[in-house]
């Protein structure tokens, strides 16, 4: 009798949504002036961190690597070598960023109901962060972790004039992944893409048709590896960490 109760508690408890997590990794690493992605950081490669990272979340369900043509071979023998235990799609992504995400959204599983959007180059992402803000994305349909911003933010004009000086206290900094409703992103990203609108992250396409975006807390070691400098800041909280544990 004991065991017929559990399995009917196991029947009402809610299931979660199936989340498929798009990793962007298809930029060219301008600032870097090499890919940035496969560079060393603390014996792996970044892009190995990050989706190791990915992987380890309990949310996520697959991981769609979205990736210049060039990279796909180096980047499939990285997904081999690190022995990720999700399932892992490979796909070319487009000119832009909204094209690459939307190239990544639409390979999705079909039963995918979450949509997380997460940068290659986030390689110290928190897994519980990406748990948290799925959790919120069930509920609200668009979320995303955002840190407050710490320094002074001037709006200038084309000739570096300060115009005015934003209170900082409503000023936040988006990081990733961000996570939406499946048919929402990609509404959205479609929309911006017809309209040959340019877009730096993907909350502004949910954001373009009029929906609400939920930001949680976020976490101010979930860096973005764009410089030198970065790489080296990425080190020391990696060491910092293993300090920790």
């Amino acid at each position: 009798m004991g065991k017929l109760f559990d399995k009917i508690r196991d029947l009402r408890k809610p299931t979660r949504p199936f989340c498929s997590v798009v990793v962007v990794a298809a930029g060219r690493s301008e600032r870097m002036g090499k890919d940035k992605l496969l560079l060393p950081l603390a014996g792996r490669t970044v892009l190995a961190h990050t989706l190791l990272a990915v992987d380890r979340s309990e949310r996520t369900d697959e991981i769609i690597l979205v990736t210049r043509e060039d990279l796909m071979v180096p980047f499939a023998d990285i997904c081999k070598q690190i022995g990720l235990k999700k399932p892992v799609k490979i796909v070319k992504g487009g000119e832009s960023r909204t094209e690459s995400v939307l190239s990544g959204a639409l390979e999705t599983d079909s039963r995918a109901e979450l949509i997380a959007v997460h940068d290659g180059a986030r390689p110290l992402v928190d897994p519980k962060l990406i748990d948290t803000v799925a959790e919120s994305a069930q509920q609200t349909n668009a979320s995303a972790p955002a840190v407050p911003v710490t320094d002074t933010v001037k709006v200038v004009d084309a000739r570096n004039v300060v115009r005015s000086t934003p209170d900082r206290g409503t000023l936040f900094a988006v990081q990733t992944p961000q996570i939406f409703q499946a048919e929402l992103l990609r509404a959205s990203l479609q929309s911006a893409v017809t309209c040959g609108v340019s877009l730096t992250d993907d909350c502004a396409a949910v954001e373009r048709l009029g929906k609400q975006v939920q930001l949680v807390p976020g976490d101010s070691e979930n860096i973005k590896i764009t410089r030198p400098l970065d790489l080296v800041v990425a080190e020391a909280i990696l060491k910092d960490r293993e300090g920790r544990a």
